[in-house]
This record gives structure tokens, sequence and C-alpha cells, in this order.
């Protein structure tokens, strides 16, 4: 009896951590949606490229084939420019050594829709001087025709301290989880609102 009972314990437990061996498998297939290496991630940073490519290279034709005639787009600045501003804007740049570079980070598709998030660099001159800005990004893309055009985009700079200025130890620390973050959920706001 103790035998049978042993045995039936066994194999309770040798299909017990079988299950649990193949939970970490399950769990790595269900992430691999949002990591650099999810389909969607690659086919949107294609797109990404391609629209580096048509501003980088002055290049209105790739542009028009990347943005959608209903795009808006907020800059880091505020300013809302619709696809036909957006290409005069490339035409008439002056600063031809301007090039920007975007990576997509996450991406939720939405049926005929993808919302793709990221990071980029935009280096251009700036008094004389060249600049690299840093920021964050939102566009939304629709897939018309078998292609993705981007409906609207949404970027913001991401702040840095002046030079010579020491940045307080509760401004550059964040608990928040990367790669975004929102500032009115943040730990430190939630216990400075606690304070008040």
């Amino acid at each position: 009896m103790k035998s049978a009972i042993f045995a039936a314990f066994a194999v309770l437990s040798l299909s017990s951590s079988a299950a649990f061996s193949q939970t970490p498998a399950a769990a790595g297939s269900a992430t691999s949606a949002t990591s650099a290496e999810s389909p969607e991630i690659r086919e949107l940073q294609k797109i990404e490229d391609s629209w580096d490519n048509a501003l980088n290279q002055r290049d209105q034709y790739g542009l028009e084939l990347v943005l959608s005639p209903l795009f808006v787009n907020v800059s880091a600045n505020g300013d809302i420019t619709t696809r036909n501003q957006q290409v005069v804007s490339l035409i008439n740049q002056e600063d031809k050594t301007a090039t920007t570079d975007a990576r997509v980070i996450t991406v939720r598709m939405l049926g005929d829709v993808a919302v793709a998030n990221g990071t980029y660099t935009y280096t251009h001159k700036l008094n004389g001087n060249m600049v690299e800005e840093k920021g964050v990004f939102t566009h939304v893309f629709q897939r018309q025709h078998g292609n993705w055009v981007c409906l609207n985009a949404q970027r913001t700079l991401l702040r840095e301290e002046a030079p010579g200025k020491k940045a307080s130890k509760a401004k550059t620390k964040s608990d928040a989880e990367l790669p975004f973050h929102i500032p009115l959920f943040s730990k430190s706001d939630k216990s400075n609102s606690s304070n008040q």
C-alpha cells in the first residue's frame, strides 16, 4: 500500500514539475509579442526607417509614401502640421545636415490600425552648433491597400538639465518601469500628494 501511495506521489510530483517547467516557455512566447524581436515591431520599424530615410535624404516622394493624406503631426514644441505642410517643410529645409533616427519599442495591433511607441533622436544645427534632441513618440498607422501609412504623430522632447546645474536626486531617480513612465502616477508624486 505504501509503495502504491509513493508511486502515485512520484507520478504527481513529476507531472507537476513538467507542467511548471513548461510555464516559462509559454510565458516567454506570450511576451515575445512586445519584445524587439516581434514581427509587428520589425514590420513597423521598416516603415519608420523609410520615414527616416525620406527625411534624411530630403526625398519628397518617399515621405508621401509613408504619410497618409489625412496625416496630422504634433511636434515636440506643440506645432500642428498636415502631410502637405510636412512635405513643404522638407523641400524648404535649409539645414541639410539634419538627421532623424526613430526606434520602435512597442506596437499594439488593432486590426488595420497599429500604434507604435518609441524613441527618436533629431540632430540638427542650432545657432551654428550641432545639437542632438532626444524624445519619445507615438505614431498611429493604418493599413491601406496592403501598406502601412501614418495617420497621426506625436513627439515629446525629453528634458535635460542645463549644463552646470546639479539635478536633485528626487528628480533624477524614478521607480517607474521602463521604457515609458507617466509622471502623474509615479511613486514620488503619490507621496507628495498625500503630504499636502
